[in-house]
């Protein structure tokens, strides 16, 4: 029983019995005295005596007590709270711990063997920096060759969590909330599809087997084709990578040419049955009556009107489903124009900043084939390329000095194959492909052209900042361990959402947020891509006293999101995890009172850094975020303290060294980092209360 007390508490207990056992011996020894004495007379002499020497023993005891407790057990528990710190949390630098003098060499000693910690740390740090710079530059070529996979890929454990995710995956996925690592599949993809397929390749047993699905995500209902594949190696529940493309658009465009086959059979059958009618009617060879002319008459324009109604709708869907990517103007003009060289021919051609859509090897193709049968026709073989902008258009026109082209001779060449090997690819094809024609015209003092209008073109405007693309992935959950009671679960094993708020003032009864950040901690780590912050509105004046703190005014607050919104959505994207704050009841007061609004409730486990720190360093110690990072060698930039995504990373930081050295203190579950914060204040008895009875 003892060994679970404090130090301090076990020193004091120390004098306590000292103190007690002095007085005792005191008493026993008057008492003895006196009854040998045998004089009555004497007793309030022996009552004052002891009365003296009690306090005196009491006193003496006490001063020398706190002398030890000052000087010794606070010093003690000091260097032991600095040495974890170096030991588990990576601190560098020396001890110094002034109160320690009365220790003798304990303090130097314990500095020295931090030193050497140091030192050896760095030593060790710089060889295995070296020996794994090859395979980290192999693991950022991976990551960027992922991150570049035009389809979204996804890494799922046995448990169907996220491991692994790229970018494509992001956006196939997003409709739901930003995906994140550990969070179940399930919250993004409907579950039937991918549970049936899965179950289906485990009792295959063949470890090649491949599973082709269609499945919608839970929220727009997008349609995706995936196939999933298992791990190899995994024998109890695999894990599996499932490939993603959104099938959505082919689907609709598939619906479309349907919807539109079945208005021509419905809209070409009628006239055509009553074409039919009226010419079986009429006699052979004789003169129309005027109604049955005039009924032939209306019969044949309602059926040229549905004809080109309908040929201008295919015209406006054709294109749909035709790989048509976007291609800079300013490389189809250098393809085209090194395809003319190679044959023979000269070019000279223009700027153009222009983006187009279409197949550019093909438009390319189109203009050298023609090129070079134009320049057979001739004795010059020089030719212009512009491209200009018309409207939503772009034409390229392919000019010479000669002759015009003819029609007829246009039409023969279109119906001809563009390569000897390849005869389904004709020029009229090719058109097809873009919706588009090619003409003839003239250019102007004795020059001619062929003009190719191309469709969907528009002007080349600065480039956007990069939108991040970066892999997200965690192999080691995997094989991660999973118990559902919190109070039983490993610190390791745990899924963190560390958060902070800035609000209009210090009043959780009264004030509003203005600001929430947070960010992810998953298997031991910060995942740098999982990010939570934004502001909020507090339909409220922000006072001038709170703007100097945070920085917020209210016009950066007027059109950000109510906390309605806000609230729903930070509620996604903590679901599963331990909240973490740094004096997390005033922070959770404000989420507490819009729980009635936003018709959610918070009611994950909760950690406090405070109280944390108030373990691992002693109640004594200051417990401020500033205090506690400085204790760990954690910097918060200036000008990103007092900010929500400030405070939270530096508080993710801090938590995540402040985890080994809670192992280190033998607290490795959930369960018992609670009971022994309980130990420092009843702060948090009522937020995780729950948690603590599952148990």
């Amino acid at each position: 029983m003892l060994h679970r007390l404090g130090l301090r508490l076990r020193i004091l207990l120390f004098f306590a019995a000292l103190a007690v056992g002095a007085n005792v011996a005191v008493a026993v020894g008057l008492v003895l005295a006196y009854q040998r004495l045998g004089e009555p007379v004497l007793l309030a002499a022996f009552q004052q005596v002891g009365l003296i020497a009690g306090l005196v023993i009491l006193a003496l005891v006490t001063w020398v007590w706190y002398l030890f407790d000052a000087n010794v057990a606070l010093p003690i528990i000091r260097l032991a709270s600095k040495l974890r710190a170096r030991a588990h949390a990576a601190v560098e630098g020396a001890i110094e711990e002034p109160t320690a003098r009365y220790l003798g060499d304990l303090a130097p000693a314990a500095s020295a063997t931090a030193l050497t910690l140091s030192e050896t740390r760095n030593a060790l740090a710089e060889s295995v920096a070296r020996e794994t710079s090859r395979l980290s530059a192999e693991k950022s070529r991976l990551e960027t060759l992922l991150s570049d996979v035009p389809v979204g890929v996804l890494l799922c454990s046995g448990d169907h969590q996220l491991v692994f995710y790229n970018g494509p995956a992001t956006d196939l996925m997003n409709t739901a909330g930003a995906p994140g690592l550990d969070r179940n599949l399930f919250d993004y993809l409907r579950e039937g599809p991918i549970r049936h397929a899965h179950q289906r390749l485990v009792e295959a047993g063949d470890p090649d087997a491949a599973s082709d699905i269609l499945c919608t995500t839970v929220v727009g209902a997008r349609v995706l084709a995936a196939r999933m594949r298992l791990i190899a190696g995994e024998t109890t529940k695999p894990g599996y990578v499932l490939t993603l493309r959104d099938v959505t658009s082919a689907l609709a465009s598939y619906a479309r040419r349907e919807a539109l086959l079945a208005e021509v059979f419905d809209r070409v059958r009628r006239p055509a049955a009553n074409l039919q009618t009226l010419l079986e009617v009429l006699p052979e060879g004789e003169q129309a009556p005027a109604k049955v002319e005039r009924a032939l008459r209306q019969e044949v324009a309602m059926l040229a009107t549905a004809v080109n109604d309908l040929g201008r709708k295919h015209d406006e869907n054709r294109h749909d489903g035709w790989p048509l990517s976007i291609t800079r103007a300013s490389d189809l003009l250098d393809g085209l124009r090194a395809r003319m060289e190679q044959a023979g021919l000269t070019a000279e051609v223009g700027e153009a900043p222009l983006l187009l859509r279409c197949n550019g090897f093909e438009v390319i193709g189109l203009v050298a084939t023609l090129a070079a049968r134009v320049a057979a026709r001739r004795t010059g073989n020089h030719f212009r390329i512009t491209l200009t902008e018309d409207g939503t258009e772009a034409l390229l026109r392919l000019i010479w000095d000669g002759e015009p082209l003819p029609v007829s001779l246009l039409e023969d060449w279109l119906a001809e194959p563009l390569e000897p090997g390849v005869p389904e690819v004709t020029g009229r094809t090719v058109l097809s492909t873009h919706t588009t024609e090619i003409w003839p015209e003239s250019s102007g003092a004795g020059a001619n052209a062929l003009c190719l209008p191309l469709r969907a073109a528009r002007r080349a405007g600065r480039r956007p900042a990069p939108i991040p693309r970066a892999v997200v992935y965690d192999f080691e959950l995997l094989s991660k361990a999973r118990n559902e009671k919190v109070a039983d679960t490993r610190l390791e094993d745990l899924t963190y959402v560390v958060f902070d708020t800035e609000t209009t003032g210090l009043m959780p009864s009264q004030d509003e947020i203005v600001q929430i950040a947070a960010v992810r901690i998953v298997n031991g780590r910060r995942v740098e891509g999982e990010v939570f912050d934004t502001l909020v509105n507090p339909h409220r004046p922000i006072p001038p006293s709170s703007t100097e703190v945070h920085g917020i005014t209210d016009a950066m607050v007027a059109d950000a999101p109510d906390v309605i919104a806000v609230g729903r959505a930070f509620h996604k994207f903590a679901e599963g995890a331990v909240l973490v704050a740094h004096n997390a009841p005033f922070d959770m007061e404000f989420l507490r009172r819009a729980e009635p609004f936003i018709g959610r409730r918070f009611d994950n486990p909760i950690l406090d850094t405070v109280l944390l720190s108030a373990v691992l360093f002693g109640q004594t110690e200051v417990h401020s975020l500033d205090a506690l990072t400085h204790r760990l060698g954690i910097t918060i930039p200036e000008e990103a303290r007092h900010t929500a995504i400030g405070d939270t990373v530096a508080t993710a930081d801090a938590f995540l060294k402040l985890l080994p050295m809670l192992q280190g203190r033998g607290y490795d579950t959930f369960g018992s980092v609670l009971s022994e914060v309980r130990r420092h204040g009843r702060l948090l008895k009522d937020l995780n209360e729950a948690h603590l009875t599952e148990a």
